[in-house]
């Protein structure tokens, strides 16, 4: 007994000595451990990429399947069918808005930047004419210029750059065989999420007790159906308001009208700021594009479309599934974009709502186990005199 205690300990302390030494090369040498980071991200990043379609591709299939499960011909299959059904309509949706949408997105953009030289001159010629103490003499023409046209344009938005950029993101084993894994293991985590919200679910009741558990449900659906809302929400927004704005600057007569308009509803899902920074560019383009006069019109037709969707449109998408106030709205949507960049931006402000959530209940629950105490410290006293 006392030998296999005493080689119990002796394998203890080695192991110990051997993980302390092997944590000290790692964390010493820290390009070793970035490379092994780096290497293993590249290896799982497919399958991050696929949980995050799957995630997104949620409510859609949990419609189609809801609906199908209606029809008793298509019950038996209406999971496998509503995934499918999911899938092809995505597909058809990327193949439209290669072949449609991006085509002229991208000549507008390539012209747009062929045309900066004559507007610059323009620009220049205003600001030679303005007065000394006028604000336009402090800027730098030249400056701006010479950066301008150090960007080249057409090879940042050529399909091989695009390639390459989703190659060195997305992982080493090539951008095709990437984006097949992406999909299959997402339609596989699709057709199985019952099975794994009842594993997690299993593994919840194994972790925590029973009211823990409760709540731990609680504010996991409770934030996932904030989430989901928000992004399907704010796309959905984003795409009409692009649309209407491209509608009503082509009526104008804008030039870049469905590129600025595009431009306008892609900003648009960024809440507050995104529509005050896209509204500001193109109505700088605009100016230079089609005089004083066409930039007043459009901002005032931007501004009456971005004032139909806050009170009209975005409220009617959205509900009343985000409460908060705007003052919260602003602060996250500056917080996240200076930690985080535009991603941050755009998920802080359902990020919010969630810990406003959880705040509120917290204060709720504490109010009421401060009444309850009151209310029995009473009792207490009546029953004793």
């Amino acid at each position: 007994m006392k030998t296999k205690k005493g080689i119990s300990k002796w394998v203890y302390y080695f192991t110990l000595g051997v993980s302390l030494i092997l944590i000290y090369k790692f964390v010493s040498d820290f390009k070793t451990l970035y490379e092994i980071l780096k290497r293993v991200i590249s290896v799982i990043m497919p399958f991050i990429m696929a949980t995050i379609l799957a995630y997104l591709f949620y409510k859609p299939v949990a419609f189609f399947e809801r609906n199908f499960k209606k029809n008793k011909f298509l019950s038996k299959i209406a999971r496998p069918l509503s995934v499918f059904l999911t899938y092809i309509i995505a597909i058809l949706l990327v193949v439209w808005l290669i072949n449609c949408v991006i085509p002229p997105i991208k000549n507008s953009t390539v012209e747009l930047y062929n045309n900066i030289p004559t507007y610059i001159q323009k620009a220049q010629e205003t600001i030679e004419n303005a007065e000394e103490d006028s604000i336009l003499k402090k800027i730098n023409i030249e400056e701006i210029t010479n950066k301008i046209k150090k960007i080249d344009i057409e090879s940042l938005i050529s399909t091989e750059k695009i390639i390459d950029y989703a190659g060195k993101v997305i992982g080493v084993f090539g951008v095709v065989f990437n984006i097949f894994v992406t999909i299959v293991v997402s339609i596989y985590l699709l057709l199985q999420r019952g099975e794994i919200k009842e594993f997690l679910k299993k593994c919840a009741k194994a972790m925590f007790d029973s009211p823990t558990y409760a709540r731990v449900n609680k504010y996991f659906d409770k934030s996932n159906h904030i989430l989901l809302d928000f992004i399907y929400c704010q796309i959905i927004d984003g795409v009409i308001v692009g649309v209407l704005a491209s509608i009503a600057m082509s009526i104008i007569g804008v030039k870049y009208g469905i590129l600025l308009g595009m431009f306008i509803g892609l900003f648009n899902i960024i809440p507050y700021f995104g529509a005050i920074i896209a509204i500001v560019i193109a109505v700088v383009i605009t100016l230079f594009t089609g005089g004083i006069n066409q930039a007043l019109i459009m901002a005032i037709t931007v501004i009456i479309l971005q004032q139909i969707d806050s009170n009209i449109i975005n409220p009617k998408i959205l509900g009343d599934g985000l409460k908060i106030s705007p003052v919260l709205v602003i602060f996250a949507v500056t917080v996240g974009g200076e930690f985080f960049g535009i991603i941050g931006m755009f998920l802080s402000v359902p990020i919010v709502a969630i810990i406003k959530v959880l705040i509120m209940d917290f204060i709720d629950i504490r109010i009421k186990i401060k009444s309850y105490r009151k209310n029995l410290e009473e009792n207490t006293k009546i029953t004793i005199e």
